[in-house]
């Protein structure tokens, strides 16, 4: 269980204070995978990363039952002087999952090689997503956060992406926000629809897709 009880959250942009999360109070459905979909710049990445923890609201609170992850794919919380191996081991003790076994699933996987052993200051965006989805897949969650993360790589590490994720999702469930309906369609429930700063929840995902599809076209 999600609930927001008096949410905001605002940006200044240019001068002026740009709300995109406006006083919302909603509580989302416990056991469904669910689809974030808005526009962009409607606050869709904002929201998820306040659900992690890793963005403070201007007001309200969250309150959260079960573990969730970070959004799978944000690889700013990781320590650029450290190598990749060694923001794992730091996790996985924070977490407090086998370290061993967490970083040898992040090398299989991540597939960058030596850089797994270098700092993370000199990765690509690519491989920091690649080290943020591993670890994050590693870890059993109730909740995973995921945002546009299995567009990272080529066609055959989007495969194995999307694979393990589906196995994670047969035991836990996810807030996901994607552009690509096909994979909405793939991993979701039902759907969640963010416009001026307020959500609308639809049991049908097809409802929400066809509102958000509106939405686009105006």
């Amino acid at each position: 269980m999600i609930r927001f009880e008096n949410l905001t959250k605002s940006f200044w942009v240019n001068g002026s204070r740009k709300v995109v999360i406006d006083n919302l109070s909603a509580t989302l459905p416990t056991g469904k995978s669910l689809a974030l979909l808005g526009r962009n710049g409607a606050g869709k990445s904002t929201l998820l990363q306040m659900i992690a923890g890793t963005m403070r609201a201007d007001s309200g609170r969250i309150i959260s039952e079960g573990t969730i992850s970070w959004p799978v794919g944000f690889g700013g919380s990781f320590h650029r002087q450290l190598t990749g191996a060694q923001n794992v081991r730091f996790i996985a003790r924070i977490y407090g999952v086998d370290t061993e076994e967490l970083i040898e699933f992040v090398r299989v996987f991540a597939e960058i090689g030596k850089h797994f052993h270098m700092p993370v200051r000199s990765y690509s965006s690519g491989m920091k997503s690649r080290l943020a989805f591993g670890t994050s897949m590693g870890i059993r969650f109730d909740t995973y956060l995921v945002d546009e993360v299995t567009a990272v790589g080529d066609a055959r590490f989007k495969r194995k992406s999307r694979a393990v994720f589906r196995e994670r999702m047969k035991k836990s469930s996810a807030i996901l926000v994607s552009h690509d309906m096909q994979q909405v369609r793939q991993f979701c429930d039902a759907g969640l629809v963010l416009e001026h700063g307020k959500i609308q929840y639809f049991d049908d995902l097809d409802e929400a897709i066809a509102l958000h599809e509106r939405l686009m076209r105006l």
